[in-house]
């Protein structure tokens, strides 16, 4: 890694990635939080210590409280200050969308919409609104932002702009009732309300035409062509993903966290089991205990960064989840008779952003590596002389690696497909933009590593982050991997006993459920 200075004194790139030069990082946020606020510190000190336990509140509170503090401590070492600002004013700019949705979408025009009134039509009012646009110098080239300034500015005299708010909520009326408004404001997401989940349809489905037989086919309108190879699926824009932010009860503020913990069968008492949902889907939450309310806050007030941390307290390898991987979070959320929050499209939005942010790739790669906010791996250790060898470098292989590489073994994973090697340049030297290692995926080449996640999820997936976890475990300086090796035959268990391994970790997954003959072999060590 290259010795390029930081913009804290002191530091450079190589000492992020040995475990003194973190541990001298780690020292130096502590008296950084320390001289912002003394409390704060010894309450971060007593949650390590696990002394803050049995109250998940005020676990929430102090990493809600820690988390922008962090923050700006990543901003000034990367020296990147301007550029969080302008991500934080950035998300904000959403803000009047949110809360034009809110006060007269929801509040003022839906509860009028059974009430048969009689008033303009929405060619009229939107003749009225164009006009008053601009006469409020509101920019028209994102109405909808526009329009929701527009209603900020009403509201802030309502006294004195009492015909002009009854105009536009008239307006909201006509745009969700008429085929003309509806058509203006498609993809507006202040118009965009939360449906009925019907549990025997969940995919909207019609029967063929002509079709003697009745099969069901996809609604045309929402087909989407796969013509080659590209991503499929470029994912919610930043609008979007506030609208499903704001749309989140925020259930860490009365330790109901369904989405994150699971929906119980009775509040406060987990050894009553879970709830199960109409088709019988167990609702576990997210298996990684994710903490999602808490993210969804930070992000929500435009702390990038902070909100990527408090994702990666538990799901350090969140580049292999999220969005179109898992749903089980969405399962488990409060709304269980309308859609529920997309929880996966934010989780990989507040990657995503932080990915933009200049040497984006280097602060993901260092909170894997070392996250103040967790209460246990906040650092990895030293090695400790035991050296394991995993087979399988899918999910489940590699996210061990990782665990074990920041318990201190030397790691070597293994897969039986060939694994072609990241370019040096790459492990080696610091990467500004995230775009530098992009790759259209109709042009990439599978590297092979990453299992299921390499050969089994379609273009709907953006296989660039599994770039990004190849490249994070080869910079680990007790990481190898190699490709074209068969566990029991290429290399079997004699072999790695041979070899120095005080450990193999079977992680073939499904395509081998069987237990292997190996000494002291359990069923639960097949998945990870």
């Amino acid at each position: 890694m290259q010795n390029k200075k930081l913009g804290l004194s002191g530091f450079t790139y190589k000492d992020l990635f040995s475990p003194q030069g973190l541990q001298k990082l780690d020292t130096e946020f502590l008296q950084h939080l320390e001289q912002l606020d003394t409390e704060l510190h010894e309450k971060l000190i007593d949650y390590r210590n696990n002394s803050v336990t049995g109250d998940s509140l005020q676990t929430s509170q102090l990493i809600l409280s820690c988390a922008p503090v962090l923050e700006t401590f990543i901003a000034e070492l990367f020296e990147i200050s301007d550029e969080i600002s302008d991500s934080k004013e950035k998300t904000l700019s959403h803000n009047p969308v949110v809360a034009f949705k809110k006060t007269f979408v929801l509040r003022r025009a839906r509860r009028r919409l059974l009430k048969k009134e009689e008033f303009e039509t929405f060619s009229e009012l939107n003749s009225w609104l164009e006009k008053t646009l601009i006469k409020h110098a509101l920019d028209p080239h994102d109405q909808e932002l526009a329009v929701s300034m527009l209603g900020e500015q009403l509201l802030s005299d309502q006294e004195n702009n009492k015909d002009q708010i009854e105009m536009l909520t008239r307006w909201c009326i006509r745009a969700m009732t008429t085929a003309e408004g509806q058509s203006a404001v498609k993809n507006w997401v202040c118009f965009k309300l939360p449906g009925g989940l019907d549990y025997k349809a969940l995919v909207p489905a019609e029967t063929r035409p002509d079709d003697k037989f009745n099969r069901l086919q996809g609604i045309p309108v929402n087909n989407r062509p796969r013509d080659g190879f590209k991503l499929t699926d470029k994912r919610m824009n930043a609008r979007q993903v506030q609208n499903e932010i704001n749309y989140c009860v925020f259930c860490h503020k009365n330790e109901g966290d369904y989405c994150s913990n699971g929906f119980h069968e009775k509040k406060g008492e987990p050894d009553k089991g879970f709830k199960k949902n109409p088709l019988g889907v167990t609702l576990t939450g997210c298996p990684l205990g994710e903490k999602i309310s808490e993210m969804h806050s930070l992000k929500r007030d435009g702390h990038t960064i902070a909100a990527l941390a408090t994702i990666m307290i538990d799901n350090p390898m969140c580049p292999s989840t999220g969005h179109r991987i898992c749903n089980d979070c969405m399962k488990g959320c409060i709304y269980q008779k309308q859609e529920p929050v997309n929880i996966p499209e934010i989780e990989t939005r507040c990657l995503t952003d932080v990915l933009a942010l200049p040497w984006g790739v280097e602060i993901y790669d260092l909170l894997t590596r070392w996250n103040p906010l967790r209460q246990k791996q906040w650092l990895p250790k030293p090695y400790n002389g035991l050296k394991v060898l995993i087979t399988g470098m899918g999910p489940s292989g590699f996210t061990l690696a990782h665990h074990l590489l920041m318990e201190g073994f030397a790691v070597v994973g293994t897969d039986g497909l060939k694994i072609e090697p990241l370019p040096q340049s790459l492990i080696d030297t610091p990467i500004e933009n995230y775009r530098d290692i992009e790759e259209q995926l109709d042009e990439r080449i599978m590297t092979g590593f990453g299992g299921v996640t390499e050969y089994g999820i379609t273009v709907r997936w953006d296989k660039n982050f599994l770039k990004l976890i190849y490249l994070t475990l080869m910079r680990r300086p007790c990481f190898q991997v190699f490709g074209a090796v068969r566990f029991g035959g290429t290399v079997t268990t004699e072999d790695a006993w041979e070899m120095g391994f005080d450990h193999i970790a079977i992680a073939v997954g499904a395509g081998l459920p069987q237990a292997l003959p190996v000494p002291g072999i359990s069923s639960s060590s097949l998945r990870f």
